[in-house]
C-alpha cells in the first residue's frame, strides 16, 4: 500500500507537477472517497510537515529525506511465504523489490548519468490532459491496484489457511484490520462483504462488486501505467498490479510455449488440450516449415 501510494505521488508531483501542498489537498480529497484509508491521511499530512531542522527552516521535510527506505522483514516474510505456497503475489514482490532498488543509491545515482530516460526533458503531462483529468485517472489507478494487492494478500491467506487447516474467516479478518491496523482502509468493507457472501471466495476478483470497481478504472489505469513509461518513471506496483488483472483474465497464457521448452531441454512434461496424461516428446524432429 504504501509503494502504490509512493508511485502515486511521483506521478502527481513529476508528471502533473503538483506541489506538496497541492498533493496533500488531493490526498484529502481522496481520503472522503474509496481511497480513504490510514496511510492516505497519514500522507496528507506528511506532505505538509515543514523542515525544523534546516538552518533558517523553509520548505517541507519530505524534500530533504534520503529516498532510501528502510525495512524491517515484513515484506520478504510475505513473498517468501507466497512462494513457499505457489501463490502469485506480483504487486507485493514489487513493493519489496522497490526498496531493494531504493537501497541502491549510490549505483542509482551513477546510472543515471550513464541512462538517459525518455522524454526526460519533457515529463511534463502534455497529451492534452488537464491537471483535474491526471489526479482523476490516477485515484482510478491507485484504487485498481490497491485492489489487486488485496486480491494477493487474500489469496495467500486461502491457500495457507487451506494447506495448514487454519480454518481462517477471512470476513473476520478483514473486519478486525478494519479496528486500527495501518492497513485499515473503507475498502476492507467491499473485502468483508464478499468474503461474507463466499467466505471461499479463490480470488478477490471473483467478486462481483469488487470486480465491477476494478473494471471501472480499466481504461485510466492503462493510461497511467503507459504515460509513466513514455516518460521513464517507473511505478512497478501499479505496473505489476495491471499485468496481474490481465493474466487473470487471460483463459489461455503463453505457457504452453514454456512447457514445450521445459520438455525439449529436460524431459519435464506436459499435458494437453485435447486428451488426458502427461506426455514427453521427441523434439529433435520437426516438421519442416513449408
Amino acid at each position: 500500500d504504501m509503494q502504490l501510494i509512493a508511485e502515486a505521488y511521483d506521478l502527481l508531483k513529476n508528471v502533473g507537477g503538483l506541489s506538496n501542498g497541492e498533493i496533500a489537498t488531493v490526498f484529502d480529497t481522496w481520503q472522503k472517497g474509496p481511497l480513504s484509508s490510514f496511510l492516505v491521511e497519514l500522507t496528507a499530512n506528511v506532505l505538509l510537515k515543514e523542515d525544523d531542522e534546516a538552518a533558517g527552516g523553509g520548505g517541507q521535510l519530505v524534500d530533504k529525506i534520503l529516498d532510501k527506505t528502510g525495512m524491517k522483514g515484513t515484506g520478504k516474510w510475505t513473498v517468501i511465504d507466497a512462494l513457499e505456497l505457489g501463490v502469485p503475489v506480483p504487486t507485493i514482490a514489487s513493493a519489496f523489490d522497490s526498496r531493494l532498488i531504493s537501497g541502491l543509491k549510490d549505483q542509482r545515482v551513477k546510472t543515471a548519468g550513464v541512462l538517459k530516460r525518455p522524454n526526460s526533458a519533457a515529463s511534463t503531462m502534455g497529451d492534452g490532459i488537464s491537471k483535474a483529468d491526471l489526479v482523476d485517472m490516477i485515484e482510478q489507478a491507485l484504487l485498481a491496484s490497491k485492489i489487486v494487492a488485496y486480491a494477493q494478500g487474500m489469496s495467500i491467506l486461502t491457500k495457507a489457511s487451506a494447506e495448514r487447516n487454519w480454518d481462517l474467516d477471512l470476513a473476520e479478518i478483514a473486519r478486525i484490520w478494519k479496528g486500527g491496523c495501518i492497513i485499515r482502509a473503507s475498502l476492507l468493507d467491499q473485502i468483508q462483504a464478499a468474503f461474507t457472501r463466499d467466505n471461499n471466495l479463490a480470488n478477490l476478483l471473483l467478486d462481483p462488486e469488487l470486480a465491477t470497481m476494478v473494471l471501472g478504472a480499466d481504461s485510466a489505469w492503462r493510461k497511467v501505467v503507459a504515460m509513466a513509461s513514455e516518460r521513464g518513471i517507473g511505478i512497478p506496483a501499479m505496473s505489476a498490479s495491471l499485468g496481474y488483472y490481465d493474466s487473470m483474465q487471460r483463459e489461455r497464457l503463453p505457457a504452453n510455449l514454456v512447457q514445450a521448452q521445459r520438455d525439449a531441454f529436460g524431459a519435464h512434461g506436459y499435458e494437453r488440450v485435447d486428451m488426458p496424461g502427461t506426455f514427453n516428446s521427441d523434439w529433435t524432429t520437426t516438421t519442416s516449415q513449408s
